[in-house]
């Protein structure tokens, strides 16, 4: 099957897992509210899981690299602490440019990954209503550009890479569940744009999956339900018995709020054999709050 990627997707059967023996160290680039996650899910399995952080991060078992992407001798630093062989997920928010500080910490690390998973976002898709693993990357915003570049880098690289491109991360403390309530959310217009949306832990549970692969290319990702934005708010302001949010024009909103877009993400699951635990926002909301 043919895929608009860089490099040549692994067919399901192919997509084998490595020993736990093989698999070697871990390194979650940006151990946030999605790499926080996928480094317990490591750390439970027993593997050695290294992370790097502006400040303290209290993960016990996972070794901390003190890391600013704004110097250069922190990004060098890091190229020479870790070890050869590791397998990396590369969920650091580096807009507004993915491009260079991508290619700065791929300099850096040089021979040593054997392996990059790269988070970035549906956003690449741009005006693409509907999306699936057959949809090419068509990004229409300075930023999206940017982020295709990023995954470039990563799928070009001497190392086996793959790309997660996630739509909307929610979970507990972010999401619609937690702005509708404080007034921060606004409809774009009558909110009857597609949204799309990953639960957090499902992301996390996919990433992990990913770093023991050798699938390669770029997929998106995404729960079963896309929902209607209105539908979705209709549904937080029931479950919260608060008012609906207002509405303002598509153009008021920022970018990431602007899209109408359905993505399918069930080929990576398959693919990657991982069961969502929160197929719908419908269960991944009341359990995130």
């Amino acid at each position: 099957m043919r895929r608009h990627t860089s490099r040549t997707h692994a067919s399901g059967r192919s997509a084998k897992l490595f020993s736990m023996s093989s698999s070697g160290p871990f390194l979650i680039l940006g151990c946030g509210y999605t790499g926080r996650r996928a480094a317990r899910r490591l750390l439970t399995r027993g593997f050695e899981v290294w992370a790097t952080a502006r400040g303290s991060l209290e993960l016990p078992g996972v070794r901390v690299v003190p890391f600013d992407l704004d110097n250069r001798q922190s990004i060098e630093e890091l190229g020479r602490l870790v070890p050869s062989g590791i397998a990396v997920l590369h969920s650091v928010p580096v807009l507004p440019g993915p491009a260079e500080a991508t290619r700065a910490i791929l300099h850096a690390l040089g021979s040593k990954p054997r392996r990059i998973v790269y988070l970035s976002t549906t956003g690449v898709y741009g005006a693409k209503c509907e999306v699936d693993e057959h949809t090419p990357p068509a990004p229409l915003t300075e930023s999206s550009r940017l982020r295709v570049q990023a995954e470039q880098l990563v799928l070009q690289g001497r190392w086996s890479g793959m790309v997660l491109r996630p739509a909307a991360i929610y979970g507990p403390g972010r999401g619609a569940h937690v702005s509708i309530p404080r007034g921060t959310f606004h409809l774009a217009g009558d909110g009857m744009n597609f949204v799309s949306r990953i639960h957090v832990d499902d992301l996390a549970a996919l990433a992990e999956a990913a770093l023991l692969t050798n699938v390669t290319g770029g997929w998106p990702v995404a729960d079963e339900e896309p929902a209607r934005s209105r539908e979705m708010a209709e549904f937080v302001c029931d479950l919260l018995s608060c008012p609906m949010p207002q509405s303002i024009a598509m153009e008021e909103l920022h970018e990431t709020r602007r899209a109408d877009r359905r993505v399918d993400g069930r080929a990576v699951c398959r693919l990657l054999d991982v069961r969502l635990q929160y197929p719908s926002y419908r269960v991944g909301i009341p359990a995130s709050l």
